[in-house]
């Protein structure tokens, strides 16, 4: 399968998004991928700053960018008319789309006629490509290891990011596999899995995960969480595709409700180990958890550092904030 590829480097649009953490995937691939983006185009108002350079489209097109990402979440899930404008005037710049917004960019009119018209490409990485076959649940080369999750936006993204980082640094053969849109924006490759039927999301996880060398590491986003009450089915579907030989647990230190959904508990780590472990027999039976992620973003130094000693001794894991503390232990047991 060859999946789309989105043209760097890219200039990111926080539009005037009133409240910075809207802005996480443009902050995402600034942290992550810094040499895929040039610079930042802000409309006055904006209450986010990437800490790159501010641009026009002129001086972005001038300096070489190839594509305007929508790096903020857009008010209710919509386009606003003022971004839309602003995306016609980046398609006749010169500039290719990537958005990770809910509403397809050819679902407006004006878009998609300046996309045909210039000749610019409109990626909507919440679109899978595909079509994809059903999984076959058959052995395949190749390593792989998958993020698992307490819930839903705990780390796992940046886990894997930081343990593909690490991998690389150590000169281990390894690809980061994005299955969400904003990993897909920050890699530039990828599927959005909660966008595909069903039936065919095992399979469109093999594919982007294929056979490889015996020694080459898929390191694979995770996506919801096995106890989660909606999003349950897209994280079951990832860990039968992927077919990991391990695991790793991501957690957020103090959250005890499922984000977004009052009355609902978060789960255990050790509950996510039992159950990963279990449901994956079937694809993947020698499965194994290789340690433990905890954003520890809400904690002083201190704290957190006891909060990863007591989740080391309780489950007898490698254990760390992979953004704070780095993941250099968690490596070594993965590979050990």
């Amino acid at each position: 399968m060859t999946l789309p590829s989105i043209a760097a480097p890219y200039l990111i649009y926080l539009g005037d998004t009133p409240v910075a953490e809207l802005a996480k995937t443009g902050a995402g691939l600034a942290f992550w991928r810094p040499e895929r983006c040039l610079a930042q185009l802000r409309e006055p108002g904006c209450a986010a700053d990437l800490g790159l350079p501010d641009m026009d489209l002129a001086q972005a097109a001038a300096a070489g960018a190839k594509t305007l990402v929508i790096g903020t979440a857009a008010p209710g899930g919509q386009l606003p008319p003022h971004w839309a404008k602003r995306i016609v005037e980046a398609m006749e710049a010169g500039l290719d789309i990537a958005s990770g917004l809910h509403v397809p960019l050819r679902s407006n009119p004006d878009l998609a006629a300046t996309a045909d018209r210039t000749g610019r490409q409109l990626h909507d990485v919440r679109l899978s490509g595909g079509p994809f076959p059903i999984g076959n649940g058959l052995p395949r080369s190749g390593r792989r290891l998958l993020m698992v999750g307490t819930d839903c936006a705990v780390g796992k993204k940046y886990s894997a990011l930081a343990i593909h980082r690490e991998l690389q640094d150590r000169k281990v053969p390894a690809t980061f596999r994005a299955t969400g849109q904003t990993g897909v924006l920050i890699d530039g490759h990828g599927i959005a899995v909660d966008a595909i039927v069903a039936d065919f999301l095992a399979g469109a996880v093999e594919q982007l995960t294929p056979a490889a060398a015996a020694d080459h590491w898929d390191v694979v986003e995770g996506q919801g969480a096995l106890i989660h009450p909606a999003y349950a089915g897209v994280s079951l579907g990832l860990l039968h595709g992927a077919q990991p030989e391990a695991f790793v647990v991501c957690h957020e230190a103090g959250r005890t409700e499922l984000s977004g959904f009052p009355g609902h508990k978060t789960a255990s780590i050790g509950e996510i180990i039992e159950l990963t472990t279990i449901l994956s027999r079937r694809v993947a039976p020698n499965i194994r958890c290789a340690g433990i992620c905890i954003n520890t973003a809400r904690l002083p130094e201190a704290e957190a550092l006891a909060v990863l000693a007591e989740a080391e001794a309780e489950h007898g894991l490698p254990a760390t904030d992979p953004v704070r503390f780095g993941v250099a232990k968690l490596v070594d047991h993965l590979l050990a």
